[in-house]
């Protein structure tokens, strides 16, 4: 796809993310292309969930800027973020476990202009298992089963950026492999995603282009191809190599 010259749909420039007097992100740049996969990476604390949530404005950001689609979006409240375009997966999938799969899936649909996008037929074409429970509540699924329904969910909204905290955390390494077929599949249909994930294999085969956080800050960028080429930077900031 040749984008050249298309307005990014997520640009962070300079952000300072603080919890308190706790200073998380440090001067956080990072850019997403119409289209493409950006996964971020870093071990346990390093602020892959605290950069999601600033974007989707769970999080005040202290400093710097965030743009969807060259348009200001730091100083908004989340629903208006998520007005704006944004969905999250967020971490822990918080899906409604009182509601069946159904419920949970129209409650915040949102069409779009023209007719097409994301629909309940889609959805099971893409989930066939959560057609087949679409009458079981949320707390009657499995894990992986509450992971495809918290990203079915998100896209119901029909997003322009989909943002993904952790999706394959705490699954069975059947069910990751699932959730990377899923992005995989999620990924043809041209939709920008920003994915944090500590899980490097699902990251690296998802994404056009990592960014590694350590301590808030942004210590390396660049394609997943030529990460497997820096064992030392995945031993450094990772901790592990390919």
């Amino acid at each position: 796809m040749d984008d050249a010259g298309a307005v990014p749909t997520l640009e962070v420039e300079g952000v300072h993310t603080y919890y308190g007097e706790s200073h998380i992100l440090r001067g956080v740049s990072l850019t997403l292309e119409p289209g493409r996969v950006v996964a971020v990476l870093g071990r346990n604390g390093s602020g892959k969930s605290t950069l999601v949530k600033s974007v989707v404005g769970w999080v005040p950001v202290r400093e710097g800027s965030i743009k969807l689609y060259g348009e200001s979006v730091e100083r908004l409240p989340s629903y208006r973020v998520v007005r704006e375009g944004a969905a999250i997966v967020p971490q822990g999938r918080r899906i409604f476990r009182s509601l069946t799969v159904a419920e949970n899936l129209t409650i915040g649909a949102r069409g779009t202009a023209n007719g097409s996008g994301w629909t309940l037929d889609r959805i099971w074409e893409l989930f066939p298992q959560l057609q087949a429970r679409r009458r079981n509540r949320g707390d009657q699924l499995s894990g992986g089963e509450q992971s495809m329904l918290s990203i079915a969910r998100a896209l119901m909204t029909n997003p322009k950026l989909l943002l993904m905290d952790e999706p394959s955390e705490g699954l069975a390494p059947q069910m990751v492999e699932l959730v990377g077929d899923v992005l995989g599949r999620i990924r043809e249909q041209g939709l920008s995603i920003l994915l944090a994930e500590q899980n490097l294999s699902l990251a690296m085969a998802a994404a056009d282009e990592v960014y590694i956080l350590s301590k808030g800050e942004i210590v390396y960028n660049d394609t997943p191809a030529a990460l497997k080429q820096e064992p030392l930077v995945m031993r450094r900031y990772l901790g592990l190599g390919l």
